[in-house]
């Protein structure tokens, strides 16, 4: 029963607020460009629109280019269920940890890339090509901060790693914890397709990595993947605070007040983390292509950085 209703509540907040980030991050960028901008919910329109609309597909393309936008979305969601918004909702066993949820976002993008080479389409291949090279670069740097996290909780369940996060108090102080957020941090960049990895808002063939893979989309297939990407992107900042800005602990009531007032700080953070975000890209020019790399690779430092600090500082007593 307590695990039907996890995956009730999970998947209600997470459709329900993924469009709603997207629409805060362009709500603070026009505004610091002093223009009004789109209201915040337009991408909840957008996405019905899409939807009530037929799709246009080539006739040189096969079942991949059909079934890959089913797909990425379908990912997308089962990632959101192995990152719990609150740990008072969650199983005691989760069947599903980190290694699993790297896995099966990688296997999501695979399928994109496919997709996107499978119409034969120029920008498709090349958007294809620069997001296999940035995939590269940033999943090792996951890998390496989830399993340092891992050690410190002795598990690779996702909510074993947010109780002991939350056990620690404050988790910013400890100098690990430090290295193992900005490299998770760098990354929620590149794996959402943000300035100043990508810039969700272009379309010149130069510069697009993400929309050049899904340029061939149209209808409730242009739906379906812009979901699942809005999907991923609220997946990874769920990873973020609720790993590094726990709340669940402090919290002294029990039952549903527990669960609302937990749900409720979550939807605080989550609009904080938006606007910082958001901030951050009005600041930042997009990098080149080449310089992508040096960015990865200072990710990949700082979560090696943290990994090797768990020893010198102790280890399991972190």
């Amino acid at each position: 029963m307590r695990s039907f209703i996890y995956i009730l509540v999970q998947l209600s907040i997470v459709l329900l607020f993924a469009p709603l980030v997207n629409g805060i991050i362009k709500k603070i960028k026009a505004f610091s460009q002093k223009r009004r901008g789109a209201p915040v919910f337009q991408m909840y329109f957008d996405l019905s629109k899409l939807m009530k609309k037929n799709t246009v597909i080539s006739d040189v393309s096969s079942w991949i280019f059909k079934a890959t936008p089913y797909i990425v979305f379908s990912t997308s969601v089962i990632a959101a269920l192995l990152v719990p918004v609150s740990t008072f909702i969650a199983p005691d066993q989760m069947p599903g940890d980190f290694i699993m949820l790297v896995s099966i976002l990688a296997l999501g993008r695979f399928f994109m890339m496919a997709a996107a080479l499978d119409t034969a389409s120029t920008f498709g291949g090349m958007g294809s090509s620069r997001e296999a090279m940035i995939s590269s670069l940033t999943e090792p740097s996951i890998l390496v901060s989830m399993f340092t996290l891992g050690l410190i909780s002795q598990s690779t369940s996702i909510t074993q790693i947010m109780n002991k996060m939350g056990s620690t108090g404050t988790p910013l102080l400890h100098p690990v914890f430090i290295m193992i957020f900005l490299s998770l941090f760098t990354v929620l960049f590149a794996e959402t397709a943000r300035i100043p990895v990508d810039d969700p808002a272009t379309h010149l063939e130069l510069t697009m990595v993400h929309e050049a893979m899904i340029l061939e989309y149209s209808g409730r297939h242009l739906a379906l993947m812009e979901y699942g990407a809005a999907v991923k992107q609220l997946v990874f900042i769920t990873l973020l605070i609720n790993l590094f800005f726990p709340h669940d602990q402090s919290i002294a009531l029990t039952g549903i007040s527990a669960v609302c007032l937990s749900l409720l700080i979550y939807f605080i953070k989550m609009v904080c983390i938006s606007v910082v975000i958001a901030l951050i890209e009005v600041n930042t020019v997009k990098f080149k292509l080449f310089s992508i790399p040096n960015l990865a690779a200072l990710a990949f430092i700082l979560s090696l950085l943290g990994f090797l600090q768990y020893f010198v500082l102790g280890g399991s007593h972190v």
